[in-house]
C-alpha cells in the first residue's frame, strides 16, 4: 500500500493507521489541512473490501472536509477517520462494540487535538459517547445539545437543492417537481420530509425495501428500483447514500436536470463535474450543500453558554443558499464545472498565500 504516491493524497498533513488487537480494532485517521483550524470530521464504520479501498475512501473523506469547512466559512480544518469493520456485527456484540470503540478513543486522544471525531455513516451518537470515555475531541455528544446532526445536514442539502432549481429551472418553487431521492437512510429520510412539505413529488431507492415502504406510506412517493434510479424520469436527482455515483456510465443515463444530494465525493473523478456540464446538467457540488452536520457541531463546540445557539446555526445553514448561487454563477460565467468553482472558491480561503498552519 502506498501513500504519498496515492492518487487522492493531495498533500495531506497526517495519515494514521490504527491497530489493537485485543478490541479487534483497524482504523485509518487522516488530516489534510489545518489552515483555518483543527480538523473536524465524521468517523466512518464500514465493511471495506481491503486496506487500499480504506485509505481511499477516508483521504477523498478528508480532503473533502476541508474543502466543505472552507466554503461554509468556518475555522475549521479537514480530518476524517474510518474503522474497517461490519456496523451490524459489532451492534450484536456490545462488549466488542465498547473496547473497540474506546481503543478507537485512545488514538484520538494521541493526536492531541489536531482531530475532533464525530458521527458519519456506520456510526452513532451512543458509539461516540464511547469514543469520549477516552478523549474530550469529540463532537455532537452533549446531551441536551445538537445529538444526530443529521437533520441539520438534511436542511443544509434542502436549502442547496432550493438554489439549484432556481439558477437551473428558473423557479422559486418545488410544487410539482419530480425528485428522485437515492438513499433512505437519516439524511434521505429529513430531505424527503422537507421536500414533500415543498410540494414536491418523490421517487426513492433505498437497500432495505422497509425505508421505501415507509417513504411510501409517509409522503405518497413513487418506489423505484435502486439499480434505476439514478436514471429516473425526474426533474432533480438527490443522491443520499454513498459516493462515487456519478460516472461516464450513470452521466449519460441521466434525465434529471439538477443533482443535488447528500452524499459525499459524488463525483466518481473530478473530470465528471466537467462532463455534467456539458450534458446541461447543473450539479450542485456535494460538499457544499451537505455541511449543515458540521456548521451545527462547529456550532455546539463553541458554544459560550450551556446551550448552542440554535438559531444562528439555522442562520449560518441558511447562507448555503447563498454561497450555492454565488457558485453557479461564477461557474456560468467563467464557462467551467460547478465542482471546479467550488474548489477555487475554497482555495481561495484556505491557501491564501503566507496563513500559518492553525494547529
Amino acid at each position: 500500500m502506498t501513500v504519498f504516491s496515492h492518487p487522492e493524497f493531495d498533500g495531506h498533513e497526517r495519515v494514521v493507521f490504527v491497530q489493537e488487537a485485543a478490541s479487534g480494532l483497524k482504523a485509518i485517521i487522516a488530516v489534510h489541512d489545518t489552515t483555518l483550524g483543527p480538523a473536524l470530521g465524521g468517523c466512518r464504520l464500514w465493511p471495506y473490501a481491503g486496506d487500499e479501498e480504506a485509505l481511499t475512501d477516508v483521504l477523498r473523506l478528508s480532503r473533502g472536509m476541508t474543502y466543505k469547512s472552507a466554503l461554509a466559512g468556518l475555522s475549521l480544518g479537514g480530518g476524517k477517520s474510518v474503522i474497517l469493520g461490519d456496523a451490524r456485527a459489532l451492534r450484536r456484540e456490545p462488549r466488542r462494540a465498547e473496547a473497540l470503540f474506546r481503543a478507537f478513543g485512545r488514538a484520538v486522544e494521541g493526536l492531541g487535538g489536531l482531530y475532533t471525531a464525530a458521527e458519519d455513516v456506520g456510526t452513532s451518537v451512543p458509539d461516540l459517547e464511547l469514543v469520549g470515555r477516552e478523549t474530550g475531541h469529540v463532537a455532537g455528544v452533549a446531551k441536551g445539545q445538537v445529538g444526530d446532526p443529521s437533520p441539520y445536514t438534511a436542511y443544509g442539502v434542502f436549502r442547496g437543492l432550493q438554489a439549484a432549481v432556481t439558477h437551473r429551472l428558473g423557479r422559486n418553487d418545488l410544487k410539482g417537481l419530480r425528485v428522485a431521492v437515492q438513499g433512505l437512510g437519516h439524511v434521505g429520510q429529513g430531505l424527503c420530509e422537507h421536500l414533500a412539505e415543498a410540494g414536491a413529488k418523490l421517487i426513492v431507492a433505498d437497500l432495505e425495501q422497509a425505508r421505501v415502504e415507509a417513504a411510501v406510506a409517509r409522503f405518497g412517493a413513487e418506489p423505484a428500483d435502486p439499480a434505476a434510479i439514478l436514471a429516473a424520469d425526474c426533474d432533480v436527482l438527490a443522491p443520499c447514500a454513498l459516493g462515487g455515483i456519478l460516472n461516464d456510465e450513470t452521466i449519460g443515463a441521466l434525465r434529471a436536470k439538477v443533482v443535488a444530494g447528500a452524499a459525499n465525493n459524488q463525483l466518481a473523478e473530478p473530470r465528471h463535474g466537467e462532463l455534467l456540464r456539458r450534458r446541461g446538467v447543473l450539479y450542485a457540488p456535494d460538499y457544499l450543500i451537505n455541511a449543515g452536520g458540521i456548521i451545527v457541531i462547529a456550532y455546539e463546540a463553541g458554544r459560550r453558554g450551556p446551550r448552542f445557539e440554535r438559531a444562528a446555526a439555522m442562520a449560518h445553514i441558511d447562507r448555503i443558499h447563498e454561497t450555492a448561487l454565488e457558485i453557479f454563477g461564477r461557474a456560468e460565467r467563467e464557462g467551467i464545472a460547478t465542482s471546479t468553482a467550488a474548489d477555487r472558491l475554497a482555495e481561495e480561503r484556505f491557501k491564501r498565500p503566507g496563513r500559518a498552519r492553525a494547529a
